[in-house]
């Protein structure tokens, strides 16, 4: 694969507040951060294509037919940023007379966010392409070659993880297997396309306000947020530490739960569905979802028994909390380089990015004490359900050209809010599985799976008890899909 040619890089002297993107991000930014500061706890808790890759990344002789089929498949979806030679002799075999490793011989990719030994990690970001290269692999990247996985390649992302698309201005776009004409979703959108397009079995992505469970409902695969702090994310390049967690994709839920497993260094134990009390969130979480995807959901809630309605505590100001944490705590990590070259970042990124900069620091204390409410009212609500169901996007993935979707009856930007549903949620530390609605043939629409942190092993359970009835599951795009 050739190195990426990247658009000229300047240094920005103007005023950043005067930039059009900007002072649409400050405006919403003052919105959100005024119902903030005004929100004093009351309110009811709820009822029940690539960068050339160095020969210390190889991969095993035997893996080559599937190196060739990803060299020959990535140009359609530009789902990796590196491909792995192959080596000449092979990787060791395993010892027969010992066990085979949970993992053997799988091969994996990962977002490239995550350090891998000898190379840089870009982090999507075309200023960091020639960054000193990872001195070792990130935790979660060593935990899985030692399970006897194989990494084969880095993939595409959203600069910096900041987005719900996987449009890069320096990368390329990430394209749906299902149609790619369509958005792949994100920021973890070419981990996503990757096992979507069968090009590896699993791969790890990073989600802070949806980026693993936006791009898994977009592309029709399973997808899970582990619980805040469970996963390491030691060599993992960090967004908002309050949000952030790593993750898997798989199409196979017991594929996905072994990579979990081995992630976490900790095995789940299984659970009786029937003893699970479970509910559907309503209010946020019953708006704005198309038609089909209603159907579905109601589907599933029907079938766990689910038929009440539950209110997620403050939803909507969750979700704002959310948002403007991710542009302050964001604009702080990279204040340096936003302060020196602005123009290096993708400009969509670098808007967002200096809107947060310019936020005065009493926003943050308001969402700060907004958060320990919220997860507080969470803690609540545990006590009384088990499982939550909820919608994992509003609709199906939009065409890559089309700027906008409709939420409350008006046209709003299509990358911005993807992750109406996915958002409010981060700030409880809770793990989120989404799961893939059944839908041969047709485009795909996911739902989340909730539980309270530390119990991932419910989300299986439930998880498999839909697949089993045939409401949910992953499955291929269709042959000949466009």
């Amino acid at each position: 694969m050739s190195v990426i040619e990247r658009a000229p890089v300047g240094v920005g002297h103007a005023d950043p507040a005067t930039r059009p993107g900007v002072i649409q991000n400050l405006a919403l930014l003052a919105d959100y951060g005024a119902a903030l500061a005004a929100f004093d706890g009351d309110g009811p808790v709820a009822s029940a294509p690539g960068v050339a890759s160095p020969r210390a990344n190889t991969v095993g002789a035997g893996h080559a037919p599937l190196i060739a089929r990803i060299r020959q498949d990535n140009p359609r979806y530009l789902a990796f940023t590196r491909i792995f030679d192959v080596a000449a002799d092979g990787q060791p075999p395993v010892v027969p007379a010992m066990p085979a490793p949970a993992l053997a011989d799988v091969p994996f990719a990962v977002k490239d966010l995550f350090d891998v030994q000898g190379l840089p990690t870009t982090a999507g970001a075309a200023m960091r392409v020639d960054a000193a290269p990872a001195s070792r692999d990130a935790e979660v990247v060593r935990r899985l070659k030692a399970a006897g996985a194989v990494l084969v390649g880095t993939t595409n992302m959203d600069e910096f993880a900041y987005g719900f698309a996987t449009v890069n201005a320096h990368f390329g776009t990430t394209c749906n297997p299902h149609d790619v004409s369509r958005l792949a979703g994100g920021s973890s959108g070419g981990s996503a396309a990757a096992v979507a397009a069968g090009l590896v079995p699993f791969a790890l992505g990073s989600d802070t306000n949806g980026s693993i469970r936006v791009p898994a409902a977009l592309c029709g695969i399973y997808g899970l947020r582990s619980s805040h702090g469970q996963v390491p994310l030691d060599g993992v390049f960090p967004f908002v530490e309050a949000l952030d967690v790593a993750g898997p994709f798989a199409r196979s839920l017991d594929l996905l739960q072994t990579v979990h497993e081995v992630m976490a260094d900790a095995s789940l134990a299984p659970v009786d569905v029937a003893a699970l009390r479970i509910g559907r969130l309503g209010g946020w979480f019953d708006a704005n979802l198309d038609p089909e995807l209603r159907t579905g959901l109601l589907q599933v809630a029907d079938a766990l028994g689910a038929n009440g309605l539950i209110e997620l505590p403050q939803a909507r100001a969750s979700r704002m909390a959310a948002f403007v944490m991710t542009a302050i705590e964001g604009a702080h990590l990279h204040r340096a380089t936003l302060r020196t070259q602005p123009d290096a970042f993708d400009p969509a990124v670098r808007d967002r990015l200096l809107a947060g900069l310019l936020q005065p620091a009493e926003v943050l204390l308001d969402v700060q004490r907004f958060a320990a409410w919220f997860r507080a009212a969470m803690t609540q609500l545990w006590e009384q359900v088990d499982v939550l169901i909820a919608p994992a996007v509003p609709c199906v993935a939009p065409r890559i050209d089309q700027a906008t979707i409709e939420i409350d009856g008006q046209p709003v930007s299509a990358r911005a809010n993807l992750g109406i549903f996915t958002q409010p949620l981060g700030l409880a530390g809770c793990p989120v599985l989404a799961v893939p609605l059944w839908r041969s043939g047709q485009l795909p629409l996911g739902v989340q799976l909730v539980a309270a942190p530390g119990r991932e092993d419910r989300l299986f359970a439930v998880a498999r008890r839909l697949e089993a009835l045939g409401l949910t599951g992953a499955h291929p795009p269709e042959e000949g899909h466009p």
